[in-house]
């Protein structure tokens, strides 16, 4: 893709912002029509993108979209429609959800697996936006979907036939079905209650129950137990496949609606849930869907760029607000991580917890743009420690799935506080970070915790230990001895910081000498981070595109994963010129100014799930999403640019438009902040690099309640491919000389101004330009 502008400038030379943009001003307008219009809900469902093109609202309970035999759900290149289910991760690279398939058929019920009655479907009959999805299957019905808070909303266009069926499938899903019951209540309604597991290498069930109901009575029922149809029955229960199906009659009246509700409560909840929609109708409930979306895109409004520059922004934005999800039900209640039942007094219960990908880019997004969301979503993880004894690692429903490694929940919280979203709650947050940080979860717990964090402590390194038995269900640190030695001690610095400020002084000493602990795993041989074993000694090949013991990466992608103290880290691989031309051979640097696209998808990209062996940066996963900004802490923060750039090129508007998971919006938040030209290089504390937006004008519009002024500016008129070096930049109105801002001085001054150029420039290479050391 290539970036053109509204407002192109003739000279390649310098323009500042104040020249086109008199400031104050009236927010930017977006282009003409809606920003739902501009969202394409298809990008990333090829390609292992693992996205979802069916119906949601912001941060919704429900995610009511097709499955097509993706073990994640949707995938373009497949033509056959299982079923429209209720409960989709956006992103996740392993099964989960798609609980209560539901399908409209003609004729006779006989199958009873989904992908045998299966309905074929072209592309040219679907269509999809923010809050609808709607396709003509090829048996001549026509389905759309939309969606509330805790319900899916379907309607049914049947041919005219005496048996018009709708089948709901309890028995499968994309996880694997522990068990279930199904119950037809009346001549409308029919229950059904879903015990699964199964993300990645979990076992650990929940439960989710569903009630729908339908606008008008169905003329026939029946229900299904493995491949035994049972005309007339109620009820079906077991470990296998269980279903129900209800036949209309569609002769005079084709069309058929329906209310499903869900809850991770119980049935009650599921009921609360139906009463919330008050009846509304499908076209009540779509026109409020796009409404939500609407608003919540509307905080971000942009000049320039184009017609594809603006669709690929804005549904990287809309991915952003995906997760996590409301766990609660309409009355409050909600399952904790103890497996009772609890009432929220005062926020918003949330679930969904994919720590490892999204403390790196979308929790800071979202602390921006839905702070409030933010703090309750903060305050419900402090809730999963005190109902369930310990901070989740990767959560998924009201279970610890125990996927990832390292210490996510630190800076994710961290970042909560260091953004002021947890008045309040300071003290509480800093005890659960510090048990976590000082400890390790008790053996008949769910939670794996800092599972090295004994041997961390001791020896100043997360031990690799090959093969080394699994604990618990999901993933161990001792398989990742080398990621996981970085990952704490990133976790330890930001929690020396909170330590710190709350005046925890003994504590921020002890945590900032463990965040320098990454230097235990610098090889002076080689000057790359390599794994150790239990005796000390490094492990595995010298080589560090062969190195072992890192997580879904090499030692050449973890190598800059170090953004407490990445001075340190230049120090002691020889200085600001090694390390750039060890940068500049990571990236590619010489072909990627000659030719940034081919470069990004040549060299760069391979397979989606191809991790390993390799001396690349991989924009398509996130051990190494801040290494473009590393350039900021060498003097060169123009090749931060021409790096961010080169990757913004794989975000595209067509069903491969991302190059991996989107890990419940990390990736696209990875786009949104790196498009507008801030990027927090130091999760879990408030400091955000700079690079040259791709857009000439930005306005964050900001809750007042967190961020006074109410809106944040970013300038860079006649930004593009051929003009985008910074040459200077001002903040409030005063010259910025560094490369880097932090979230008070945002908040205070709330304009950011980039003059852009042709060439490089000398901004941001002063020593102190740099983002600073955290001490």
């Amino acid at each position: 893709m290539r970036w053109t502008r509204c407002l192109r400038l003739a000279a390649a030379g310098a323009v500042t912002a104040s020249a086109l943009f008199p400031l104050p001003a009236a927010h930017a307008q977006p282009s003409d029509g809606r920003l739902t219009d501009l969202v394409n809900p298809f990008i990333g469902t090829q390609d292992e993108g693992n996205t979802f093109p069916g119906a949601a609202v912001p941060f919704g309970m429900v995610q009511f979209s097709p499955d097509t035999g993706h073990k994640t759900g949707y995938d373009y290149t497949r033509h056959k429609i299982r079923g429209f289910s209720l409960v989709h991760l956006s992103g996740a690279g392993c099964a989960i959800g798609g609980d209560l398939p539901v399908l409209p058929t003609t004729g006779d019920v006989t199958e009873t697996d989904y992908a045998k009655y299966a309905a074929t479907f072209s592309h040219a009959r679907e269509q999809a936006s923010p809050g609808s999805y709607k396709v003509g299957l090829d048996t001549g019905i026509e389905a759309e979907l939309t969606a509330t808070e805790r319900a899916g909303v379907q309607r049914y266009t049947f041919p005219a036939t005496g048996k018009a069926n709708v089948l709901l499938n309890a028995g499968q899903s994309l996880h694997k079905n522990v068990s279930s019951k199904v119950e037809i209540l009346d001549d409308r309604t029919v229950r059904t209650e879903i015990t699964g597991s199964g993300f990645c290498r979990s076992t650990r069930p929940y439960t989710v129950y569903t009630v729908t109901r339908f606008n008008r009575p169905f003329t026939a029922h029946g229900t299904w137990y493995q491949d035994s149809v049972t005309r007339g029955a109620r009820k079906s229960s077991g470990p296998g496949r269980n279903g129900a199906y209800v036949t209309f009659d569609t002769t005079k009246n084709r069309t058929v609606e329906a209310t499903t509700a869900l809850s991770y409560v119980d049935a009650h909840g599921a009921d609360v849930n139906l009463g919330a929609t008050k009846g509304r109708s499908f076209s009540q409930v779509r026109e409020a869907a796009r409404r939500a979306w609407e608003r919540r895109l509307e905080g971000v409004k942009v000049q320039g760029g184009s017609d594809t520059l603006r669709t690929t922004f804005y549904s990287s934005l809309y991915r952003s607000f995906l997760a996590p999800n409301i766990a609660g039900d309409a009355d409050g209640r909600y399952k904790g991580w103890d497996q009772k039942i609890h009432r929220a007094q005062g926020f918003t219960y949330y679930q969904n917890w994919s720590l490892w990908d999204t403390y790196r880019t979308q929790c800071q997004l979202l602390s921006l743009l839905a702070p409030r969301e933010s703090r309750d979503m903060a305050i419900s993880l402090l809730k999963i420690d005190e109902q369930g004894g310990w901070l989740p690692k990767w959560g998924y429903g009201p279970v610890e799935t125990n996927i990832m490694s390292g210490d996510p929940v630190t800076p994710f919280l961290t970042n909560a506080y260091q953004q002021g979203l947890l008045k309040g709650y300071e003290e509480r947050t800093y005890r659960a970070l510090k048990k976590n940080a000082d400890g390790v979860p008790p053996a008949d717990t769910m939670y794996t915790g800092r599972e090295s964090n004994r041997e961390y402590i001791a020896n100043g390194f997360a031990p690799y230990v090959k093969g080394r038995p699994y604990a618990k269900p999901g993933d161990s640190d001792y398989h990742h001895g080398g990621s996981v030695t970085l990952e704490y001690a990133l976790s330890d610095a930001m929690l020396a910081q909170m330590a710190r400020d709350l005046g925890h002084g003994a504590d921020a000493a002890r945590y900032a000498a463990r965040s320098r602990s990454y230097r235990n795993v610098l090889d002076p041989s080689t000057g790359f981070v390599r794994a150790r074993d239990t005796s000390g000694a490094f492990a595995g090949p010298a080589d560090p595109a062969r190195s072992v013991g890192f997580h879904e990466g090499t030692a050449w992608q973890y190598q800059w994963l170090v953004p407490q103290d990445l001075r340190g880290m230049i120090g002691l691989i020889g200085g600001e010129k090694a390390a750039n031309d060890r940068l500049d051979a990571f990236f590619a640097y010489d072909r990627l100014l000659k030719e940034p696209e081919r470069t990004a998808r040549e060299v760069w990209v391979n397979r989606a799930y191809a991790y390993y062996n390799a001396d690349k940066y991989n924009p398509q996963n996130e051990p190494d999403l801040i290494a473009p900004y590393a350039y900021l802490w060498t003097g060169r923060p123009w090749q931060t640019t021409d790096v961010v750039h080169a990757a913004l090129t794989l975000f595209t508007d067509g069903p491969t438009g991302m190059t991996g998971n989107d890990d419940l919006g990390t990736m696209s938040a990875w786009n949104v902040l790196s498009s507008i030209g801030i990027f927090p290089v130091q999760p879990g504390y408030p400091t955000w690099g700079l690079t040259t937006p791709v857009f000439d004008r930005v306005d964050l519009v900001l809750d007042r309640a967190y961020y006074p002024r109410g809106l944040l500016t970013i300038t860079a008129p006649g930004t593009s491919d051929d003009n985008r070096y910074i040459q200077r930049a001002r903040l409030g109105g005063s010259a910025l000389a560094r490369t880097y801002v932090t979230t008070d001085a945002l908040r205070r001054l709330g304009v950011l101004e980039f003059t852009v150029g042709a060439r490089p420039s000398g901004w941001g290479t002063a020593p102190d330009a740099a983002p600073p050391v955290l001490k």
